[in-house]
């Protein structure tokens, strides 16, 4: 599986963006002008108006390409502000083609475009900014020679566009391709755009509040691209002359006329004391669709969401009168016919795409061509759920279409939702073994973004824990485990359901062993967490039942309370080692579960002052006995607890009838009788654990055990092990064993061959 690397200039702009504050300094209006605040301060402050940056490095200067890409890197990570737009003057940076949206930048960030000549602009959804507004922060030679002008999106605070704004600036001469769609474009001002910018070659007037097309035939020579979706948001619109408008620009070769917030009606409606006809928007497209012969140019043709409003037999005529190389049907009955069939379209219409809902091929298309589209994306990935249920070959192309619309609408929850469901399909066994790495990171990022943004949508949640709880994605994928840790924790603790306890006890058994000893302690000291894991044993206890859910329970604990002195006090607060003593007596000889117990129990062990409440006689009876279990991975942590046990000499063992004495002549000959383990029955994070028992003033049987464990570790897998003893100076102590006169023989072996060991591989002791 190969994928590009991402390019240097890509890091350099991450670089860049991540750490802007070094590379540009603040600067504060003063009553004798603008001075440099050395101290610095947040460039992302709304009330802070007089603030702006500029580069640390006065005579830097970027290139035309390098300074765009910056300003469209620093718009993407949300690092584009009022104070940040200021770096782009003329003097530090040269741009042409501009686009600043869905940002917090308003109309006095927008003069500094003043200073740059710009031939292609895109500004949408600021701070309160119309596109008069927009039109009065560029300069003379912007106005004369922009070509490319996209508004879409530019709401004024008073809800009108000013004439005036338009009529004054009387530039935009060079204008070929404008958009305005969802603005408050209303029938005067549009008839000055057509009567002004004569040579538009595309125009996108979806969503406004034109009430006629008429003035468009002004540009019936030129345009070649119309987008009118939508376009009957006036109650007065006049649709009756439509189509025959339509018939006279016949160099169009792009024509949109799909809905997406409004719906087909046809009926009649009371204006004052009259009743008119209605916006007959079904004739509209019926009477379009007869004229089969007209706009000979067309190349693409949308008329999504008419429904069940188009006629079939009369698209099918009209289409096969044009080669056309795209046909939008979405939500269109239309889309069903067999002439639309992925085989049939390819004998009948060639290479033309459709975008529609009918087949998987469709919803590809649908999902490729209509980005900003919400209601368009969810239909298209609720019907993808459904064809993706029968998926058996790895389709990674429409995986990344998934990712890439999750990431357009993560406010959207009906997307959010579907996507969750359809990426769990598309990524289930064997098939997330072709997704790279790195695409399967992006959906992680974007699954736990869904889980923090809806954590109280059970469907989604479920959703999310079906795609996260894979071995690929948890084993080999790089993503914030620490935080998919605490999100799934919360969905567990949020939650009841069989399959999501299963699914996130799971996930978590698994992450909690990659994490940190400060993350696993955070999660893991959360009294609302540990009651709910133990609750789920408790359930098992109850019922005698030994299911996966306890198995991946048991793990998880173990894996929170390693070398986590929070976790293992909270563990013991919500009495979980009398929990755990049932479990050990209940499954009695199932090794499995009783080597996490007591790996656990051997975690707490480990502490020095919570130890002693371990000590109790039921739970050394139960020590004892698993002490000689046939099973060496049980045998080696029943004999760790007592070990650690026992070091706290005769005084701590006076509270139970039992002789630590003894306790320590059982422990001696067990681990002695162990043979060599074929594997690693036990991962470290460190040594340092052991470390008290390997004093020469300890007992010999403590002493023992500690140094079987280091080395069977360290011959097991040694690239990991060597290193970490030699630089938590474990080799220091074991010198000291060694030299020690009233050292066991067989321990002071032992010792010796843990340092050739370290020695064989390269460490200089």
């Amino acid at each position: 599986m190969y994928q590009s690397p991402i390019s240097l200039e890509e890091i350099c702009l991450n670089v860049a963006c991540s750490n802007i504050l070094l590379f540009v300094e603040p600067e504060i209006r003063t009553k004798d002008g603008w001075r440099t605040d050395t101290e610095g301060s947040d460039c992302y402050d709304e009330e802070k108006i007089d603030k702006r940056y500029q580069f640390r490095d006065p005579d830097m200067f970027l290139i035309n390409k390098v300074s765009e890409e910056l300003l469209n890197k620093m718009m993407e990570r949300k690092v584009l502000c009022d104070a940040t737009l200021n770096i782009f003057n003329s003097r530090n940076t040269c741009l042409r083609k501009v686009s600043i949206k869905n940002c917090k930048v308003s109309k006095c960030g927008l003069e500094i475009l003043k200073q740059h000549r710009i031939t292609e602009l895109e500004i949408g959804n600021l701070l309160d900014v119309g596109i008069g507004d927009v039109l009065a922060c560029l300069n003379d030679w912007s106005l004369q020679n922009i070509t490319t002008a996209n508004f879409a999106d530019c709401q004024s605070p008073t809800g009108i566009i000013r004439i005036d704004s338009i009529t004054n600036r009387s530039g935009l001469s060079r204008l070929r391709h404008l958009n305005v769609s969802n603005t408050e474009l209303d029938q005067n001002t549009f008839k000055i755009l057509c009567r002004e910018w004569k040579l538009i070659e595309t125009l996108n007037l979806s969503n406004t509040f034109i009430e006629d097309l008429y003035p468009l035939r002004r540009l019936r020579h030129t345009l070649t691209s119309l987008c009118l979706t939508d376009v009957t948001r006036s109650d007065h619109f006049r649709a009756n002359n439509l189509a025959a408008l339509l018939d006279t620009l016949t160099s169009l070769r792009v024509l949109d006329m799909s809905l997406v917030n409004k719906k087909p009606e046809i009926g009649i409606h009371r204006v004052g004391n009259l009743i008119v006809m209605r916006n007959s928007d079904p004739e509209t497209i019926f009477a379009f669709l007869k004229r089969s012969y007209c706009l000979p140019n067309l190349k693409c043709f949308d008329i999504s969401g008419w429904k069940d409003y188009v006629s079939t037999s009369l698209l099918v005529q009209f289409v096969s009168c044009h080669q056309l190389n795209f046909l939008g049907l979405v939500l269109c009955s239309a889309a069903s016919h067999p002439d639309f069939s992925p085989e049939n379209c390819r004998k009948s219409f060639g290479n033309m795409r459709v975008a529609g809902l009918a087949n998987t091929e469709q919803i590809e298309v649908t999902l490729h061509y209509y980005t900003n589209r919400s209601n368009y994306v969810q239909k298209a990935m609720y019907y993808l759920f459904q064809d993706s249920d029968f998926f058996s070959i790895p389709r990674p192309d429409i995986f990344n279409l998934i990712v890439d619309r999750m990431e357009a609408h993560l406010g959207i929850f009906g997307v959010q939702m579907a996507a969750t469901a359809c990426l769990y399909n598309l990524t289930r066994a064997e098939l997330c073994k072709h997704i790279h790495p790195h695409d399967l990171r992006r959906m992680v990022k974007l699954v736990l973004l869904a889980m923090e943004k809806f954590p109280d949508e059970f469907q989604l949640q479920k959703n999310s824990l079906l795609t996260l709880c894979s071995d690929r994605i948890l084993q080999d994928v790089t993503f914030e485990r620490a935080r998919c840790a605490r999100l799934v924790l919360g969905t567990l603790c949020g939650f009841e359901d069989v399959n999501m306890n299963r699914m996130a006890v799971a996930i978590c058994s698994i992450l909690a062993s990659k994490l940190t000893t400060a993350e696993t302690s955070e999660l893991g000291s959360n009294p609302i967490h540990m009651r709910k894991m133990l609750s789920l044993i408790v359930r098992r206890v109850d019922t005698g039942i030994s299911d996966m859910t306890l198995t991946f329970t048991l793990s998880a604990l173990w894996n929170l309370t390693d070398e986590s002195i929070g976790p293992c006090e909270v563990f013991l607060e919500q009495g979980g080692h009398l929990l755990y003593v049932k479990v050990l007596l209940l499954f009695k000889g199932n090794t499995q579960l009783e080597t996490k117990v007591l790996g656990l129990l051997n975690n707490i062990a480990e502490v020095i002052h919570l130890r002693h409440r371990l000590l109790s006689n039921d739970f050394v009876l139960v020590l004892l006995d698993v002490l000689q279990s046939e099973s060496i991975d049980v045998s080696f942590f029943a004999a760790g607890i007592l070990a650690h046990l026992t070091s706290d000499g005769d005084e701590a063992w006076k509270s139970i009838p039992f002789s630590r004495t003894d306790i320590l002549n059982l422990l001696y000959p067990v681990v002695r009788s162990w043979p060599i383990p074929n594997n690693e029955m036990v991962t470290y994070r460190s040594f340092k654990p052991f470390f008290p028992l390997l004093s020469t003033d300890k007992d010999y049987q403590g002493q023992y055990w500690a140094v079987w464990a280091i080395h069977h570790v360290c011959v097991k897998n040694p690239n990991r092990y060597c290193q970490m003893l030699y630089n938590e100076h474990g080799h220091t102590l074991l010198n000291d064993l060694i030299n020690f006169e009233n050292v066991r023989p067989r321990i002071r072996r032992k010792s010796n061959k843990i340092l050739d060991i370290l020695r064989h591989h390269g460490i200089s002791i």
